[in-house]
């Protein structure tokens, strides 16, 4: 789909009513993965950035939080974030790779970032973006997992480069760069099937 009908169709779902009061969702957390080819990446990011001016515009406020963002954020807060960069040369990517999912688990750590934020603002939808540039550090479907009891209460959106499919016989998958299975995720919606 060419990036102006995405713009169009995601400006048409997330500013209509249905959408904003979560109507139809099957009793389901209101999460809705907005896929796209890992190859528009940049394409991506403009249209983002103008659906967050169009929707402000049309009086629906975006909280965004992009996933490397905040896990910088989080690794300066906690004083570590220099002592990673120069310990970065110095190990293995599989022990750097540890590491920081142990300081950056979903559950102990960026989820309980990410509720501080939803306090701190007065949003309508929540925009999550940057999992492309924290994989394999944090997975998709864990941060979604551990933020069902966090972010429930407004629409969540999820911008995934890769692709979200369902089937019969394997259920529901993220597929991060089109390529890496990211297990199997059941509870979101993909946004490009909502009707607007």
């Amino acid at each position: 789909m060419p990036m102006q009908d995405r713009f169009q169709h995601l400006f048409a779902v997330i500013s209509g009513q249905r959408f904003l009061k979560k109507q139809g969702l099957g009793n389901e957390v209101p999460f809705f993965i907005c896929p796209y080819e890992p190859e528009r990446s940049v394409e991506m990011e403009r249209l983002q950035r103008q659906l967050v001016n169009r929707l402000d515009q049309a009086g629906i406020r975006i909280l965004e939080i992009n996933l490397y963002d905040l896990s910088i954020e989080i690794l300066k807060d906690r004083d570590i974030w220099e002592q990673i960069r120069e310990m970065e040369d110095s190990i293995s990517k599989d022990q750097l790779k540890e590491l920081l999912q142990g300081v950056l688990d979903p559950e102990t750590h960026l989820v309980p970032a990410i509720a501080t934020k939803l306090a701190k603002n007065d949003f309508d939808v929540l925009f999550l973006s940057g999992v492309g540039e924290v994989f394999p550090y944090i997975r998709s479907h864990n941060v979604l997992n551990n933020l069902q009891s966090t972010a429930k209460e407004k629409p969540t959106v999820m911008f995934f480069p890769g692709g979200y499919t369902h089937s019969l016989e394997s259920g529901a998958s993220l597929e991060l760069f089109g390529r890496l299975h990211d297990d199997k995720y059941y509870r979101a919606f993909n946004i490009f099937q909502c009707e607007a």
